[in-house]
């Protein structure tokens, strides 16, 4: 393994996202190094691995890992709720090297970012489908997320930044493999919180908070 530390790129549709992730990551920087935060765009640096959120990106076959391949390089890690395994394998199988659940914590995040980087292939042990790994994180998710300052957990301002995008409930359901019911219950509790009661009114607070995607790139100048 390389003396040096790991190059990363952090990749979400949100800032607050990948800089909750890269602040996570900042404690081992003797071991990986985030060298580009990306939101809404692909790495142009020239990185080692590529951690991707899958916050508000959908799982599955809904997350575009192709474009962040480039002949090979660099490696792709994913970090989501969803850890079913015939999602696992048809995430694995489009591309990525690494599939991390969520409930990881930093140390575990930069084990398997080291691993990757070493040419193995991670998969989380055993698996969970999307409305257990929802429930069992709700409060305890790590990192940051537009509309967490208001009171909502990571699944619930997906929800709503989803439903900001024009999407209908079946549409959200099938982009984060969430049961229809889970849906309507996150819609529901959200509501609650962000004190709205239609689907328009939330429309307006996502616009208004940050809960559509963001579009820019941060390189992190490198010590010499």
């Amino acid at each position: 393994m390389s003396v040096h530390p790991v190059r990363v790129a952090v990749v979400n549709d949100f800032e607050l996202v990948v800089a909750g992730v890269a602040a996570m990551l900042a404690p081992f920087s003797d071991q990986v190094v985030v060298v580009e935060l990306d939101s809404g765009v692909p790495p142009v640096c020239d990185v080692d691995v590529v951690l991707v959120d899958t916050f508000g990106q959908g799982e599955g076959e809904h997350l575009s890992v192709d474009d962040l391949l480039d002949d090979g390089k660099p490696r792709v890690v994913v970090y989501s709720w969803n850890t079913r395994p015939d999602v696992v394998e048809r995430t694995m199988a489009r591309g990525a090297a690494g599939y991390l659940p969520k409930s990881a914590r930093a140390e575990e995040i930069v084990a398997t970012v080291l691993k990757v980087h070493a040419g193995e292939a991670v998969r989380p042990q055993g698996g969970v489908d999307a409305d257990l790994a929802a429930e069992l994180a709700d409060g305890e998710s790590s990192g940051s997320w537009p509309g967490k300052a208001h009171g909502l957990s990571a699944r619930e301002a997906e929800v709503v930044s989803l439903i900001s995008r024009g999407l209908s409930n079946q549409e959200i359901a099938e982009r984060t493999y969430l049961s229809i019911n889970s849906v309507k219950t996150y819609i529901r509790t959200a509501y609650r919180k962000i004190g709205v009661t239609r689907r328009s009114q939330a429309v307006a607070w996502g616009l208004q908070h940050g809960l559509l995607p963001d579009r820019s790139r941060q390189v992190q100048p490198l010590d010499s």
